[in-house]
């Protein structure tokens, strides 16, 4: 706003002060010029100035400068009446002026023309000028206005004689903006809104002069071509286009709502958004505002940065819903190409056909690859794929199947992005497309309190090491697939490669599975995983797979309904003996593992070894309850020897004890207490261990042998001789002999092993 007084001083005072010119410093003033004398008594004005007119244009100007600021809008009104001769017709009028004197080019310079029709009627003309280009402005001079010279025209014939009033010029800033100390309006400061100009300036030059008070974007559409910050808060009536890299930091008003204001597009106000995230060091998320946001295709969100290929500061997106929109870019992306696969390079093909139309973070099946293999990265001009996983059995070439699933949030372009959390979001897949694809690589990324609902074909997909040490917590995956029989499901709510990942207390309904999990050192406590359907004797799958022979992984406290843990090594195939611990160090302890309906066949925990000469090397199974309804089944516990057995000659350091077991036909422990009667005199007496050792093992050896009540010969005197005992018996290895000095009767209790606990 300007400050001190615009009226120029009246005529009364002198009319060297204003000019017949442009009203410029040198200009001809109508002290000298002879068409212009001071009238000091006019009956409607007062003192007024009587001018004869001798130019097609005859000029009227204030040499005075009248300043022009942002945020400033005067109007100049001038009183005008014909005394004799031709009738002239007159407008107000200007000299534009930069700061260093010169005019302003291509700028609007004159006001409305009225036409005098009278002698001796008193008309009055305005016209407000201002840098800003609003509605209601006359003379728009944009921001390099430093000043004016005003006055009027006369126009039409010469010969007429006109007096004129003392020139007014107030402020009319009220005019436009309600409170200007609270507002400043982007257009006081050169923006034109015209959806095609540069905006950029005008934006920036309106935060730096805001202190504080707030920057209003009216309506119109606003071109930014550059990056554009404000410090102070913003109210967006209209809305900004920008180029992809071009970035909007909303420093005072830093989330999405106010992105969508901007944008008037949710999709394009949330990558904005996202990138403005990535940009700033004033605040660490994102706040969704509740809104659900919907999209029509995947979000790269290396895209929407494209400043960005690593990321490792910690940074948030919470509090709404994405939701993907029906007619959007979601078909999976399908390519069969021709490959060379060889256990020496064992995360790489070779000799890839068609490369060039596989994406990166395709999913991958053949013959012999195992589950949640993914294209990590590829290199034309080698013909390779990089693969996140080795394949157990595909040694050759063959055809492979690549499907690139759809994402909402499809993080694959970074290369690292490290501590990013997504928390108290919905993603609403739909079923037509999947939910979270994580960064090729980084650590601690977390989800926690997120819905993932319908995802087509996957919830959380790791395509590499984007998982180490992530946190997925307190989330719920729905699936899509309620309705299918087990057999028929193919969803899975989500994978891991890498290790250190806590997957704590959530829930996860009739997926195929619920975690597909390579690396090491996990922790998965208090989920509930429910996978059964409407079929008597039905099959289930696995909830959670632990696909690493070397776990290293505690699974505690979690409730396991209607599907089953499963151990394999399917990404390291390779035979025990060739070094590596085999299957080993897993604590399974505390779990609810319940079933109903189900086959017979149907086991709570299954190791699944690929490749022959796997053992048990470290496994701890305590105070579970086993439970199965609406009929029996035969164990707990199995191998599936699809493709090999284990090694029951090399078990080691294996607890399977405290556990509770009902409709179960044949509990197990390990150590197996089993008590024996032998009703007659035998020297070796055998002690069948039956089905009571786990995975049907051997009795690979014996802790004790105690006597209840002793043991008699034949002459029916106690023996106290100590007996020996030979392990690993009968044609099943599965019998314990334990033989004695002589030959006695009686009972005995024997702790059978099927390891071997010597370190």
């Amino acid at each position: 706003m300007t400050t001190g007084p615009l009226t120029p001083a009246p005529y009364s005072d002198g009319l060297a002060a204003y000019s017949n010119g442009d009203g410029t410093p040198g200009s001809p003033s109508y002290a000298t010029s002879g068409t212009g004398t001071f009238v000091p008594a006019d009956q409607d004005f007062g003192g007024a100035l009587e001018i004869l007119k001798t130019s097609s244009t005859q000029r009227l100007r204030y040499k005075g400068q009248t300043q022009i600021e942002p945020g400033c809008y005067v109007q100049v009104k001038v009183r005008v009446k014909a005394i004799s001769g031709n009738l002239p017709s007159v407008r107000i009028a200007a000299y534009a002026a930069q700061a260093n004197g010169s005019a302003i080019p291509g700028v609007v310079t004159t006001g409305a023309t009225v036409a005098l029709t009278t002698y001796g009627q008193v008309v009055e003309v305005s016209a407000i000028v201002g840098i800003g280009n609003r509605s209601g402005v006359d003379m728009v001079w944009g921001p390099s206005a430093d000043y004016g010279h005003f006055g009027i025209d006369l126009l039409g014939q010469n010969g007429g004689i006109v007096r004129v009033d003392d020139i007014e010029i107030t402020d009319a800033s009220g005019l436009f903006l309600d409170d200007l100390i609270a507002t400043v309006d982007v257009r006081d400061y050169g923006a034109l809104g015209n959806g095609v100009s540069d905006d950029t300036a005008a934006f920036e030059a309106a935060n730096a002069a805001a202190d504080g008070r707030t920057v209003l974007i009216p309506a119109g559409t606003f071109r930014l071509n550059g990056n554009v910050t404000f410090d102070t808060p913003t109210k967006f009536v209209g809305t900004v286009t920008m180029p992809t890299e071009a970035v909007l930091l909303l420093r005072q008003n830093f989330d999405l709502p106010n992105y969508i204001q901007a944008f008037d597009n949710e999709e394009l106000a949330f990558r904005k958004a996202f990138q403005a995230l990535l940009n700033n060091s004033d605040h660490e998320s994102l706040d969704l505002g509740g809104r659900k946001v919907a999209l029509t295709g995947p979000v790269d969100m290396k895209a929407a940065v494209p400043d960005r290929t690593c990321y490792e500061t910690r940074r948030a997106i919470h509090n709404g819903q994405l939701i993907a929109l029906t007619g959007g870019d979601w078909d999976t992306t399908t390519v069969v190409a021709r490959a060379t696969y060889s256990p020496t390079n064992s995360r790489t093909l070779t000799n890839v056909a068609n490369i060039a139309n596989i994406p990166i973070g395709s999913h991958v099946t053949g013959s012999g690859v195992g589950r949640e293999i993914y294209v990590r990265a590829k290199n034309e001009a080698r013909n390779e794929l990089t693969l996140n996983g080795p394949l157990h059995d595909a040694a050759g070439t063959q055809n492979f199947t690549f499907r690139r699933f759809k994402y909402l949030l499809d993080f694959s372009g970074f290369d690292v992005l490290a501590k990013f959390v997504l928390h108290n979001i919905e993603f609403q897949c739909s079923e037509l497309c999947s939910g979270i694809m994580l960064a090729n690589a980084g650590t601690i990324f977390t989800v926690r309190d997120c819905f993932i609902t319908t995802p087509k074909d996957r919830g959380i997909t790791s395509m590499g090491g984007g998982c180490q040490g992530m946190f997925i917590e307190r989330c719920q995956f729905l699936s899509a697939e309620n309705d299918l029989p087990v057999s028929q499901r193919t969803t899975i709510a989500l994978n891991v490669n890498a290790n250190d990942v806590k997957l704590r207390n959530c829930r996860a309904e009739r997926f195929r599975h619920f975690a597909v999990m390579t690396g090491q050192n996990h922790l998965i406590i208090g989920n509930h995983f429910f996978q059964g359907d409407a079929i008597n004797g039905g099959i289930r799958s696995a909830g959670v797979v632990i696909a690493e022979a070397y776990a290293s992984c505690v699974f505690t406290n979690n409730y396991v309904d209607n599907a089953f843990l499963e151990w394999t090594n399917e990404r390291d195939p390779s035979p025990a003996f060739a070094g590596g611990f085999s299957f080993s160090s897993l604590d399974v302890t505390s779990n609810i593992f319940l079933s109903g309906d189900v086959s017979t066949a149907f086991s709570f925990f299954i190791i699944k070894p690929f490749g022959e000469g796997h053992f048990v090397n470290g496994l701890n199974v305590a105070g579970n309850r086993f439970r199965s309804i609406n009929g029996f089944v035969e164990r707990a516990e199995r191998v599936d020897t699809s493709y090999a057995d284990l090694n029951f000659t090399r078990m080691r350091n294996v607890r399977f004890e405290g556990n509770s077991f009902h409709g179960i036909s044949s509990p197990v422990a390990n150590p197996h207490l089993i008590e024996m009667t032998q009703a007659t005199d035998q020297q070796t007496w055998v002690v069948e261990t039956g089905p009571g050792l786990p995975f049907e093992a051997r009795s690979l050896s014996v802790d004790a042998v105690i006597v209840r009540g002793g043991v008699r010969n034949a002459a029916n005197q106690l023996n106290f001789d100590n007996p020996f005992v030979r392990a690993q018996q009968g044609t099943d290895a599965d019998q314990v002999h334990v033989v004695w000095s002589e030959p006695v009767r009686g009972k005995i209790a024997v702790t059978a092993r099927m390891d071997n606990d010597v370190v």
